[in-house]
């Protein structure tokens, strides 16, 4: 992994003036030794390389004493900063981050495996920055600048960011910090096999949410930012049957589904006019008419709650979402509370009823000190029409918080209630596999 971090002996800053004095001037010679324009008609990987040479030539050319490695540390940085994203082309290339932050232009900040870590080769100024924001947006037809200094938006799989990514950039006066980004890179899929493989589940309750979506069962998968919850939501929905069709409906376009009758709808901002703006909730309404089989929404956060719910309640079962809530109890009251946000005059106890009838399963997902993602709870809903919400675990991860740096714990499964077994079976669901686990 290059960071070039060895340009400058591993310095916490990186970039020296005199570094960046060299990368502006080559910068600048590149850019008039070559017409870019040409190039971007020839494959990325190809301009790359043929940059590279141009650039190797002129530190040669101009004299310039350099080691080996510094040598080749200043060649990509200058063709990074001319064609690319400049000091996050490295971060880019590691797949091992997952989010990357930047607070102004001397301070960036990476999430891997969890935990957050100071990246040591910053921008080396606001300029240099908004360079590289205007670069990003504008890949997605988006502007950011004064009159309009707040921008979120999804980049598609490309060259730069093959995973993808949802960008959200806020600059001054609303940042004090100077030029603020958050790139958010979608995960790689990952099948509940490989889940279990982490051991972010075990095998039995994996199975039984396998069940549960064969036995169409309505899911909501609960958590806290970063928890794992697309990842999870992802996986589920590979259960689906090929031969159903399938409406996912995302603000960010992150999920990843195999089978061949998907339709993948997507939110838009409003323009610069503040028009054509269409919500999670306009999307909702309109897949009623799409005659799906399934309904999944990629998080619910307002007055679309109360669109799904009624989905859910009205031939769309086995239909699945997720929420923002700390646990399975929280997610059934924000579900409630999002459903009463609607421009509709629900009454409280209907909304209850509402509730209790469309959902069967809470899968709980926490993020742990350590870092590690794991589902710590899964509970049905036993309670129906107007009652008080009561849940049934079944199954629960007890943390033994002796060392809460690294916290260890187990799955404790229970046995699963009569109605609930009943109502999988009359589902299709194979409960055998679940009962030998």
């Amino acid at each position: 992994m290059n960071d070039y971090s060895s340009f400058t002996g591993g310095a916490v800053t990186a970039a020296t003036k005199e570094d960046d004095s060299l990368v502006v001037t080559f910068r600048r010679m590149l850019l008039e030794e070559v017409d870019l324009h040409e190039l971007s008609k020839i494959d990325a990987n190809q301009r790359r390389a043929r940059l590279e040479r141009v650039i190797a030539h002129l530190v040669s050319r101009e004299g310039v004493i350099l080691s080996a490695s510094e040598r080749n540390q200043l060649v990509r940085r200058v063709v990074d900063e001319a064609v690319g994203l400049g000091v996050l082309e490295p971060i880019l290339n590691d797949p091992s981050v997952s989010e990357i932050m930047i607070n102004g232009h001397d301070t960036i900040y990476v999430e891997r495996a969890g935990k957050l870590e100071r990246w040591p080769a910053p921008f080396s100024s606001d300029e240099q920055l908004m360079q590289t924001i205007d670069r990003i947006v504008s890949t997605v037809n988006r502007r950011v600048d004064e009159s309009s200094p707040m921008v979120d938006a999804r980049l598609p799989a490309d060259s730069r960011m093959p995973r993808g990514a949802r960008v959200n950039v806020v600059l001054p006066p609303l940042s004090l910090n100077g030029p603020t980004v958050t790139i958010r890179l979608f995960p790689h899929a990952l099948s509940l096999t490989q889940l279990i493989e982490r051991e972010s589940i075990d095998r039995r309750t994996a199975l039984l949410l396998k069940a549960c979506v064969e036995g169409r069962l309505n899911v909501v998968v609960s958590g806290g930012t970063g928890s794992g919850k697309t990842t999870l939501l992802n996986a589920l929905s590979s259960f689906i049957s090929p031969d159903e069709r399938i409406v996912t409906i995302e603000d960010a376009a992150e999920l990843s589904l195999n089978q061949p009758h998907t339709i993948r709808l997507e939110t838009r901002p409003a323009n610069v006019e503040g028009r054509g703006q269409v919500s999670i909730r306009d999307l909702v309404r309109n897949s009623l008419r799409m005659r799906p089989d399934r309904i999944i929404v990629g998080e619910c956060r307002g007055g679309e709650a109360l669109d799904m719910l009624q989905a859910m309640n009205t031939g769309h079962e086995g239909s699945l979402t997720t929420v923002h809530a700390n646990n399975p109890d929280d997610a059934l009251s924000r579900l409630e509370t999002l459903a009463s946000m609607s421009d509709v005059e629900v009454p409280f106890h209907a909304l209850r009823d509402q509730v209790n009838s469309a959902i069967d399963i809470i899968v709980q997902l926490n993020r742990l000190a350590d870092g590690s993602r794991r589902v710590v709870d899964v509970s049905w809903v036993r309670s129906r029409r107007q009652e008080e919400f009561d849940l049934v675990p079944l199954m629960q991860y007890a943390i033994d918080r002796t060392d809460p740096a690294k916290p260890q714990g187990r799955f404790d499964v229970y046995d699963l209630p009569a109605p609930l077994r009943q109502r999988l079976t009359e589902g299709g669901a194979d409960l055998s596999l679940v009962e030998v686990a």
